[in-house]
């Protein structure tokens, strides 16, 4: 996927996108009244932004006290792993114009459930890192 030396690689903003654009699942953290949740969460990438759909709940009920939130996707495979995590800020789309728009980029539910709402999270930072796996070296 990567190619590196070190078993450990520093992806910039470029490889992090890529990584994101081709993957559909992750896990969104959300903090409000000072309880902390995680959800597993279905998304698309699009113009540097992610895009995801819920439905009424939890979720939305914590972006509207809160809108910071963290985001994290990962890969592994029997060699190598991948994560990419981002900071930023989710809000609800709100006008149809925007739920349009939404709509147009063909965002299917994980599950058979109606999710009639788009969240919108814009990043304010993003890093991943890449790992090749192995055993621990030998210390002496």
């Amino acid at each position: 996927m990567f190619e590196h030396d070190d078993p450990v690689l520093e992806l910039t903003d470029e490889q992090c996108w890529k990584l994101l654009t081709n993957t559909r699942h992750g896990r969104i953290v959300l903090t409000a009244a000072g309880e902390t949740d995680i959800f597993p969460i279905n998304y698309l990438a699009h113009n540097n932004l992610l895009m995801m759909r819920s439905a009424p709940g939890t979720k939305l009920a914590e972006i509207a006290i809160n809108e910071n939130v963290l985001f994290e996707t990962d890969g592994i495979s029997s060699d190598e792993a991948w994560s990419v995590v981002i900071k930023g800020t989710a809000r609800i789309l709100q006008s149809g114009e925007e739920i349009a728009a939404a709509e147009s980029l063909g965002l299917k539910t994980w599950i058979p459930t109606l999710k009639d709402f788009y969240i919108e999270v814009k990043p304010t930072r993003i890093t991943g890192r890449h790992f090749i796996l192995g055993q621990q070296p030998e210390r002496f």
